[in-house]
């Protein structure tokens, strides 16, 4: 079946992928734990921490399938527009119910494909102590499991050359976490539905989040 126009290609996102491995190996020192955690095929959605720019292109680097990411429509300006959608992106307008984004992010998971989402919405502290209900949905919805992911070490110190990103060379952490189902069984698809899976989603990223934390040795 051929994709709906202006839908993301998983041929676009493995090139992103390939991109991303160059970039983020070139640039820095990724450790990444527990990859094999994510299943080797089928519907998945990796659901991150969000406290750093890198983050994105990190994961999409590291992980072992191409990710088709949910990103702001602001960061889809001039050049960038064309190039992210190229590489299997998605556009999302965070100020409303974006039907074309969720048809398309609905349809990565159709057709078996990676959704990376950044649960908190945008950057902040990275701790997932604010889920918005997005995650929830797709999940629910779509019946796909949920990996967690933690990147650690991206805003611990800026770089001397770029003081926008990590320290050339430095070492960031990537850790998976083990897959888990967000529903309940009961194929609800309520607002209250949708309320108990966020909270229990919540609970399984922060503890994943504290977990990677000892493992690593990362305190914050």
């Amino acid at each position: 079946m051929s994709p709906a126009a202006g839908a993301p290609t998983l041929r676009g996102a493995a090139v992103g992928r390939s991109i991303g491995i160059g970039l983020m190996y070139g640039l820095f020192r990724p450790r990444v734990l527990g990859a094999w955690r994510v299943p080797a095929s089928g519907p998945v959605i990796l659901a991150v921490n969000h406290s750093h720019n890198v983050d994105g292109p990190m994961l999409m680097g590291t992980a072992p399938r191409p990710v088709h990411f949910l990103i702001k429509k602001e960061a889809f300006v001039g050049p960038l527009d064309p190039f992210l959608r190229g590489i299997g992106q998605l556009k999302v307008d965070r100020t409303t119910a974006d039907r074309t984004a969720i048809t398309h992010a609905l349809g990565v998971l159709g057709e078996g494909g990676v959704l990376g989402i950044f649960p908190e919405g945008t950057r902040g502290e990275g701790d997932f102590a604010s889920l918005r209900a997005g995650l929830a949905y797709f999940a629910v919805r779509s019946g796909a499991p949920i990996v967690p992911v933690a990147v650690l070490g991206s805003t611990e110190r800026r770089g001397r050359l770029i003081s926008a990103l990590p320290p050339l060379r430095s070492r960031v952490d990537v850790v998976f976490g083990e897959a888990f189902d967000a529903g309940d069984k009961s194929g609800r698809r309520t607002r209250k539905a949708l309320d108990e899976a966020t909270v229990r989603i919540q609970g399984r990223l922060t503890g994943h989040l504290e977990q990677a934390r000892r493992l690593t040795g990362r305190t914050g």
